[in-house]
């Protein structure tokens, strides 16, 4: 069973990688029929929304889009940046929806951002903790670790909603702002929703593994 448990928590994660990579290189080869490219589209939806003071910028690597809410500025791969593709159009306004989620104070932004300094303290501290309990036949510490877990784990639950909100509002600007036609929807859906499956994978790995520590620790009590 260990087995098992161990080949599903590497293989979600690697299909959905593998997922969102082809996905996004089939339709990076699609044009959108506006001709806008991934910068003209992130400056359209800012603009529209009111967002003056939002920067657009270009940044290296492949996929490393981003929204910074620190100085306010989307930042787009290289590919996105000055592509015309219906992918990168997406990831394009799918970072302006996090632009948007901060203007507006959406609730589960808020929280994830909050959580941001006790999510990587307990992911850094927490398997040091759950290891030598393990090793020691300690209860006491292994719960501790995987207290400092679950603040990691519930980062990772956060980042769903606010991913999903962010892919919808992409849907509706793009739309709005006439980026795409309402023929072009389907196709860029696919490449959000494969965007999307990562953010899934990662937390149903995160939650997978924090289940097994707390049958770990039950039966660690029992043994006592």
């Amino acid at each position: 069973m260990y087995f098992i448990y161990l080949a599903i928590i590497i293989l979600i994660p690697i299909y959905a990688q593998m997922k969102v990579k082809s996905t996004y290189k089939k339709y990076s080869k699609v044009s959108a029929s506006s001709g806008m490219n991934g910068a003209e589209t992130a400056r359209a939806i800012l603009d529209q929304n009111g967002l003056y003071n939002v920067r657009v910028e270009e940044t290296p690597g492949m996929l490393s889009d981003h929204y910074d809410p620190r100085d306010k500025t989307v930042r787009l791969s290289t590919d996105n940046y000055h592509g015309h593709s219906v992918a990168g159009v997406a990831v394009a306004a799918h970072e302006v929806g996090h632009a948007i989620q901060d203007k507006e104070a959406y609730a589960f932004l808020r929280f994830r951002h909050a959580l941001v300094p006790v999510a990587n303290f307990g992911s850094n501290i927490s398997w040091i903790l759950i290891l030598v309990g393990m090793l020691a036949s300690i209860p006491s510490l292994l719960l501790a670790g995987i207290v400092f877990m679950a603040a990691a784990v519930l980062f990772q639950v956060i980042t769903l909603p606010v991913e999903f909100n962010a892919s919808s509002r992409a849907m509706d600007q793009l739309v709005s702002v006439g980026v795409i036609r309402n023929d072009e929807e389907r196709e860029t859906k696919k490449v959000l929703s494969a965007a999307a499956m990562t953010y899934v994978a990662a937390a149903l790995v995160a939650v997978l593994e924090l289940v097994r520590l707390l049958l770990m620790y039950t039966g660690m009590r029992e043994e006592d």
